[in-house]
């Protein structure tokens, strides 16, 4: 097949977006037409019932969210991809996704490079534009259409070969290709084991998050005060929360060890426990905080917020006197 018949063929458009993909280290890619999407209503109604808490910033964007053709006008189709953090990581303080580098910055680098190579392919500019939950596109919805997964009781896209421990992106592009078919199933069958492992009740039913009480949420969103009634079931976590994934039967089965250099923890995180990371990020001056944490996610939560977390795991810990290097920020 000569290279401009290759370049007008939607299907070997698609195979040879995948190849790249792949090449470029991403673990599953498929392939979704752009269009109304069918989630938005849901969402809408997940922030209306007041579930995102303090997250205005999802309000913004609406309409655009109700049809991913919004967000780029022009723009086809979606390439979705999925890069795994490594599931089987020892669990910890921190969760698995935030202990190296930003997924945003490593995610959006990648999916640039997937762009370039299609329009190298192509000999022409293509509109195009990534998206690492960075915009109004809801990737989860996106990945489902490409057949990358299912929406578990946990609200994580499962995929049946690798679990849940990996982040969603998607190039949105002004290019025809043979689309995938959707992940119609639902696999988690009578299976609760995420909704009753939550320490906080933060699913108000399957597939329903509560934000405002999810411990993701209340170590990094939140801003203020932890209420006193989720002290405790933080327990050690310091930032996020794995409980609902690391209890899910794919991720038991199917989990796989860190692949990826960049989502390594950095030393601070990999060589303490709760206890000893607590205790350093209460004696952070900001000068500190900004250097050991640069290019961190971690740093979303403000050394402010990661202070209040280290307060809290201190005394979930009886470690009681570090709690006197708590400096008002």
């Amino acid at each position: 097949m000569g290279r401009e018949q290759t370049m007008s063929d939607p299907a070997e458009r698609a195979r040879l977006a995948k190849a790249h993909a792949f090449a470029l280290g991403f673990d599953l890619v498929g392939i979704a037409a752009l269009g109304p999407t069918e989630t938005a209503g849901a969402f809408d109604e997940w922030i209306g019932a007041g579930y995102a808490g303090t997250m205005s910033y999802l309000e913004r964007g609406a309409e655009k969210r109700r049809d991913s053709r919004r967000p780029l006008p022009g723009t086809t189709h979606a390439i979705v991809v999925a890069l795994d953090y490594g599931g089987k990581e020892p669990s910890g303080p921190v969760a698995r996704y935030a202990r190296g580098e930003d997924y945003h910055d490593v995610m959006d680098e990648r999916l640039r490079a997937l762009h370039a190579r299609l329009q190298a392919d192509a000999g022409r500019s293509i509109a195009g534009k990534p998206y690492v939950d960075t915009g109004p596109l809801l990737e989860r919805d996106l990945a489902r259409r490409a057949g990358l997964g299912w929406f578990g009781k946990n609200t994580n896209l499962i995929n049946p070969a690798i679990g849940s421990f990996f982040f969603l992106g998607a190039l949105v592009v002004d290019l025809e290709l043979a689309v995938d078919v959707p992940f119609e199933s639902d696999r988690c069958g009578s299976c609760t084991r995420c909704l009753d492992a939550c320490p906080t009740d933060a699913f108000v039913a399957p597939r329903t998050l509560d934000a405002r009480r999810c411990i993701s949420y209340l170590t990094i969103e939140l801003k203020g005060e932890i209420p006193p009634e989720f002290h405790a079931p933080v327990g050690e976590m310091l930032y996020g929360c794995d409980i609902c994934q690391d209890v899910c039967p794919w991720n038991v089965k199917f989990a796989r060890p860190l692949r990826v250099p960049e989502f390594a923890p950095r030393n601070m995180i990999a060589t303490k426990d709760a206890r000893a990371l607590a205790t350093e990020l209460l004696a952070m001056s900001q000068e500190e905080f900004s250097a050991a944490f640069k290019g961190s996610p971690m740093k979303r939560a403000k050394l402010e917020g990661l202070k209040r977390n280290a307060a809290v795991v201190l005394r979930n810990t009886a470690a009681l006197p570090a709690l006197q290097q708590r400096a008002p920020e």
